[in-house]
């Protein structure tokens, strides 16, 4: 009886070049992974750099007046942007042995003064010392070796697509602007949306701003919504608030308070109702007096104490009617009364009565705070 492997098939070609491609396919995705988090070899960078010492000093030598010393600090700089403090130290010592071989073999007789002056070993030590600090620094917080830009543009498409508003039904129109403080990428202040209730019907939007600004209250902003994200659309409204003041209280941060002001818009009647935590009030256009007034709700700032209550202000937004919805950077300024700000605003937006709102938002923060060091969000309702 003939053996079992004598009678087995003969491999097919496809399947074997099919699992060979998973296999690279895998490895590739391994291998950029690694590198995104910090984990990839560096040993091509450092290659490359090793090489570019010796080249310099043979370039000193050759010519000192068009190839310097100082070069020796182009590879440390290099090579503390792209290497890891090990690889970094090995890369100091090339150029240490490097410095120290030029020193040797100049000639002096080609001119007055030694090319390798103690500032230029000074200069180096410098750029070296400094290259091994943001190097350490890079390895300390985890941030990717050779990605970190790409890491923190990634977080601020995030932060933008956190603040995307739903679409909304024929009738309708929103339109929403932030601006961070000192022309920044990250803000303090951020909006949350979604659609809830039977069939998307009720609008739910939170204004947020966090204590401080810009950068220093950009990762609490980030923390805050995404949390806040969650708990929307989540929870009953008027759960929301009291749920979001626990949320800051159990965090025990050093500037943990926040406010926030919570719509709850019904897109089929225009009903709403408004829940303030601390927060500016909103504004309202009346179509048929074209007048703004004051919506005001009463509630504590978040994240101060436990067991607070917030009391919500009502509406209708009726044909042609706006609402507006903004943080106090817009209007706030020091020596000056709110209301100023408040009164500015809305002689601003007056001017887009006639024409309506569509892309005003923007619009409204380069006319009436453009130049101002605060976050400022805008975020404007209006029923068409």
């Amino acid at each position: 009886m003939a053996r079992g492997s004598d009678n087995a098939p003969p491999a097919n070609p496809r399947l074997r070049a099919h699992k060979a491609y998973h296999r690279l396919r895998t490895s590739v995705r391994r291998a950029a992974v690694d590198s995104f988090r910090g984990g990839g070899s560096d040993s091509a960078a450092l290659t490359v750099l090793l090489c570019s010492v010796p080249l310099l000093a043979a370039g000193t030598l050759i010519s000192s007046e068009w190839c310097p010393p100082e070069a020796l600090a182009l590879p440390l700089v290099a090579g503390g942007l792209l290497l890891r403090p090990a690889s970094l130290l090995g890369l100091y010592g090339v150029a240490a042995t490097a410095l120290v071989a030029e020193t040797a073999l100049i000639d002096n007789s080609r001119a007055n003064i030694d090319p390798v002056t103690p500032g230029t070993i000074l200069v180096v030590a410098a750029v070296a010392l400094a290259g091994l600090l943001i190097a350490q620094f890079r390895s300390r917080v985890g941030v990717p070796w050779r990605r970190g830009g790409t890491m923190l543009f990634d977080l601020r498409e995030r932060i933008r697509a956190q603040s995307a508003l739903p679409k909304l039904p024929a009738g309708w129109y929103h339109d929403m602007a932030l601006r961070p403080a000192g022309g920044q990428s990250f803000s303090g202040d951020f909006v949350v949306a979604a659609r809830t209730g039977p069939g998307g019907r009720t609008l739910e939007a939170v204004i947020t701003d966090v204590s401080g600004k810009g950068m220093d209250a950009a990762s609490r902003s980030l923390l805050l919504s995404g949390a806040f994200g969650g708990l929307l659309g989540s929870l009953p409204p008027h759960s929301f608030l009291p749920a979001a003041n626990g949320y800051l209280l159990r965090q025990d941060w050093d500037e943990g308070f926040a406010t926030s002001i919570h719509l709850v818009l019904d897109l089929d009647t225009g009903d709403y109702e408004l829940l303030s935590a601390g927060h500016v009030p909103g504004l309202q256009l009346n179509a048929g007096t074209g007048r703004w007034t004051e919506v005001a709700a009463e509630g504590p700032l978040l994240g101060v104490y436990e067991g607070a209550e917030f009391h919500p202000a009502k509406g209708t937004l009726r044909r042609g009617d706006v609402l507006m919805l903004f943080t106090d950077g817009l209007v706030e300024r020091p020596a000056r009364d709110l209301s100023e700000g408040v009164d500015r605003l809305t002689g601003e937006a007056d001017r887009y009565v006639p024409t309506g709102f569509r892309g005003a938002a923007w619009h409204l923060i380069e006319a009436v705070a453009k130049d101002v060091n605060d976050d400022r969000a805008l975020l404007l309702i209006s029923r068409e």
